[in-house]
């Protein structure tokens, strides 16, 4: 897998543990720990949407981000389980992994890389 799509992915990942910071930090090293983890998340992203589609890039960016936070949340943090929400994880999933395969990839990369 290209090391872009690799930024992606781990920036969804971090996502996910920035998110749950927001709402669970309490102390002074969680809330830098948070912080850092949204300015890594970030900086990786912008890396790789300037050599993929920004589009497919935020779509499965958010996607990770949004289905990881509820499965943490009720596997770690007592929120409630339910089959239709795990239903709608798993559609939000397949439409993000349908962009990526329909995301053609010998497409042209747009940064300093596609340059001539």
């Amino acid at each position: 897998m290209n090391r872009y799509w690799m930024c992606v992915l781990f920036s969804g990942f971090l996502e996910i543990l920035w998110v749950t910071g927001l709402k669970y930090s309490e102390t002074t090293l969680q809330w830098a720990g948070t912080f850092v983890a949204i300015m890594i998340s970030f900086v990786m992203i912008i890396i790789a949407t300037k050599f993929l589609p920004v589009g497919t890039v935020y779509a499965i960016f958010a996607g990770i981000g949004t289905g990881g936070t509820v499965i943490v949340e009720m596997l770690f943090f007592g929120e409630p389980f339910s089959l239709l929400k795990i239903g709608l994880i798993v559609l939000l999933l397949a439409g993000v992994m349908g962009l990526k395969v329909i995301t053609s990839a010998g497409t042209e990369p747009i940064g300093e890389e596609g340059k001539g």
